[in-house]
């Protein structure tokens, strides 16, 4: 069994630094990609602050196509360059959104869901999908959280067989 728990910062940490680790602990000797989408989206939400959604869409075609998630039921599909998910994808760069309603063409899937950041999942080159996360919080996102979320990506990568 494998506890998460939102543990107190020490002074100059980064909560990154733990989820990181403890992501790490879940790949090791697992290399399938639902299996590992699912655990570091079930890591990431219950161990992260203020979130109400965390989780992975996947590229297929022109779209994105909901994956492995925690939270609310979520949309389904996403063309390629339309809200949040869809620019971050095409653009092929991190997102950090701090207000999502002043976001023109914002997806919302859940009403609740003020900021968000948005990582793509890449292998060299290649967009495989991206990693999403919401916050009930306006502002609750910063360019840390986007550095932070973007080596667990990198890791996720590294440690899974992705298309």
């Amino acid at each position: 069994m494998f506890a998460t728990a939102r543990s107190p910062q020490e002074p100059g940490s980064s909560p990154y630094e733990e989820a990181r680790a403890q992501a790490l602990a879940l790949f090791e000797g697992e290399r399938d990609a639902t299996a590992n989408a699912a655990n570091l989206a079930a890591l990431l939400f219950h161990s992260l602050p203020e979130l109400n959604w965390a989780g992975f869409y996947w590229l297929r075609g022109s779209e994105l196509v909901l994956g492995p998630f925690q939270g609310r039921p979520a949309c389904v599909r996403i063309p390629l360059g339309k809200g949040v998910c869809g620019t971050a994808a095409a653009l092929r760069a991190t997102i950090v959104v701090p207000d999502v309603n002043a976001f023109s063409g914002h997806i919302a899937c859940d009403s609740a869901s003020r900021s968000e950041v948005v990582v793509p999942v890449m292998r060299a080159e290649r967009l495989l999908g991206v990693l999403d996360l919401d916050s009930p919080r306006v502002e609750r996102f910063t360019e840390e959280d986007a550095r932070g979320l973007e080596a667990i990506v990198r890791d996720f990568v590294e440690a899974t067989d992705l298309g």
